[in-house]
């Protein structure tokens, strides 16, 4: 693909085979001398509150990709506070995986878990509209040296992934200008490879341009035509029906311009058969949708390079074809789009960055339904701002730390279709998992009740008693505390045969106590079901509504779901009759047997509203 290349940068390079490691950023605009470290996976999901850091993280692998160009110079508002403070400069540091074309070998780090190469470089602005200062760490010093991997930095830059950066709030002229700029890349770069010497040609005699340009406009229809086919592929994938026109507007050639195309192609896109509005006239979404399905096909029509592989002695050299790996940073990609769209937004997306397609994806998101934890390329990174002002990136989940099973995948991928909120448990807050409605429904009423002391609590119905082990297993990853609360069940059913429920316990239990060391758990359990705990009782049928309505009409209800979910919140240590704290099944076969009662719905000491003050 033909690209614009910033002035004096050296083309002879070419990319073989790379991919982002790790990122480490500090002293980066609201990022400040406590680093904040992502690791990269073929996607990261970045989540996290408004003003946490987010984009700055998306902005600091773009910034250290421009080195040696007028972007790589950070402005007086790129450092902390805008004050220049040479104890606290802006610094941040890129770790590459590499497997061709390697620098000297003690610029090669080993990775411990994957036994792979990687390189290290750091870059250090000592003041604003300056060039930065790049370091390389040598794999057997303990400081950074003032010599670099690679050399001079467009040699440098050739080794890493290409970063595709798609703003928040880019304007529709910029969008579409970005857009169009890449189409007409490929088709220039296709019209140079078809037309050979006649380029040249045309650089010399301007007037043969007019008829040189509709040939080439011609001789490009079928490249037209499979743009247009693998774009709208895309599209109607988040926006079905709908199509994508390239209007190269051959009518409008000028024979006054040197270029191959100097009239600037109209981007369009509507309904298949309907009106085929210009690019500018489209919504947001749509627009932010193109822009980075134009990015994905650029990458794939670029011209493939080849390169001279070493063979065995006495036989001929042999040609292995290579292209440039990438990087789309991408600022939530769920704005402006509509809720189903959302989904298969993030389905394309995760798509992008299979295994093997050279591509690796961080987005900025705080839509759950963007969070697909059934894949298996899915680093989560949670950024937070603390009350100090200092910002973390905290790797929340890994698919090769939490180690899920082909079943557990496809149960997680059915309760995010079931509950699109499921996934908020990701973007911090106090988590407690529940096994079904009733609990939710009972819960969400005490929040609703009083939102400012409450707000941070993210209740989690699991939906099913299997699948809390599960959600266990990655609240695990988060090192930090949470509760849950299920039913006992009992041991048999009514027809005296196994009840596969009561199994069930025995998996929550073997996942709480696999919790790494530091990570507070309460589990408890209703005795036998929520509604017999809470209640003294059990509905039959409409349990989360006769639940809700119940607790509204007696206020010692009330005060009975309260102080659970208040002890379950850690803001009271002692639980009410009915609801279990438990480290053994036989602890929960016990008061199964005993069926331990609900003492008089208020009767109980403690109970009604003075019982419910914060521990």
């Amino acid at each position: 693909m033909a690209k614009a290349v910033a002035k004096g940068e050296d083309t002879t390079f070419t990319l073989t085979k790379s991919k982002v490691k790790r990122l480490i950023v500090r002293n980066f605009r609201s990022i400040g001398p406590e680093p904040v470290s992502i690791d990269l996976d073929d996607i990261v999901v970045l989540v996290g509150p408004n003003n946490a850091g987010k984009s700055t993280i998306l902005r600091a692998y773009e910034v250290v990709m421009s080195h040696a160009t007028a972007e790589g110079r950070l402005k007086l508002e790129d450092f902390p506070g805008e004050v220049v403070d040479a104890n606290h400069l802006p610094e941040i540091e890129l770790q590459t995986f590499v497997w061709e074309d390697l620098p000297a070998e003690h610029w090669l780090h080993k990775d411990e878990e994957t036994g792979s190469l990687f390189v290290r470089e750091r870059w250090r602005w000592e003041e604003p509209n300056k060039d930065p200062k790049r370091q390389g760490r040598r794999a057997d010093a303990e400081d950074w040296d003032e010599r670099v991997p690679w050399g001079a930095p467009n040699v440098a830059k050739s080794r890493r992934p290409i970063p595709h950066r798609v703003d928040a709030f880019s304007s529709p002229e910029e969008q579409g200008e970005k857009i169009s700029k890449l189409m007409q890349d490929i088709l220039a770069e296709r019209a140079a490879r078809a037309a050979g010497e006649e380029v040249s040609a045309i650089e010399k005699l301007t007037e043969q341009i007019r008829e040189l340009q509709k040939q080439i406009v011609e001789d490009s229809q079928d490249e037209i035509v499979g743009l247009q086919e693998a774009l709208s592929g895309y599209v109607k994938e988040i926006f079905v029906g709908f199509k994508v026109l390239l209007d190269t507007r051959p009518e409008q050639i000028s024979d006054k311009n040197v270029s191959l195309f100097a009239a600037k192609p109209i981007i369009r896109m509507g309904p298949d058969g309907g009106h085929m509005a210009p690019l500018d006239k489209q919504g947001s979404g749509a627009r932010r949708t193109l822009l980075w399905s134009s990015l994905k096909i650029a990458s794939e029509r670029q011209p493939d390079v080849k390169k001279v592989k070493k063979s065995d002695k006495g036989a001929e050299p042999e040609n292995e074809v290579l292209s440039r790996p990438h990087v789309l940073l991408l600022d939530e990609p769920e704005i402006c789009l509509h809720p189903a769209a959302v989904r298969d937004a993030c389905r394309v997306l995760y798509d992008l960055a299979s295994e093997g397609s050279g591509w690796q994806v961080m987005v900025t998101t705080h839509s759950p339904p963007f969070i697909d934890v059934s894949r298996d390329n899915t680093t989560i990174v949670r950024v937070a701002r603390a009350q100090s002002g200092s910002i973390s990136g905290t790797t929340v989940f890994r698919p090769d730390k939490v180690k899920l099973s082909d079943e557990d995948k496809e149960l997680l991928k059915l309760l995010n279709q079931w509950d699109p909120y499921v996934g908020e448990f990701f973007f911090g807050g106090d988590t407690i998992v529940v096994e079904g409605d009733t609990e939710y429904s009972a819960f969400r009423e005490i929040i609703n009740s009083d939102l400012q002391k409450y707000r941070n609590v993210h209740i989690v119905r699991a939906r099913g008693k299997w699948i809390i082990p599960i959600i266990t297993k990655i609240l695990n990853q988060f090192g930090s505390s949470y509760a849950i609360l299920h039913d006992t069940d009992r041991p048999k059913d009514k027809n005296g045969k196994a009840n596969s429920a009561w199994s069930a316990n025995e998996a929550i239990l073997k996942a709480v106590k696999s919790a790494p060391g530091g990570t507070q758990v309460r589990l408890a359990a209703s005795v036998v079901d929520f509604e017999h705990a809470m209640f003294g009782t059990s509905a039959s049928s409409d349990k989360p509504y006769k639940t809700v309505m119940l607790m509204r009409n007696d206020p010692v209800a009330r005060d009975r779901v309260k102080w659970v979910f208040d002890y379950l919140l850690y803001l009271r240590t002692d639980p009410p009759a009915g609801i279990l704290p438990y480290e053994t099944v036989d602890e929960l076969l016990t008061a199964v047997a005993a069926e331990i009662p609900v003492e008089g719905m208020g009767g109980q000491e403690g109970a009604g509203e003075a019982a419910t003050a914060e521990a």
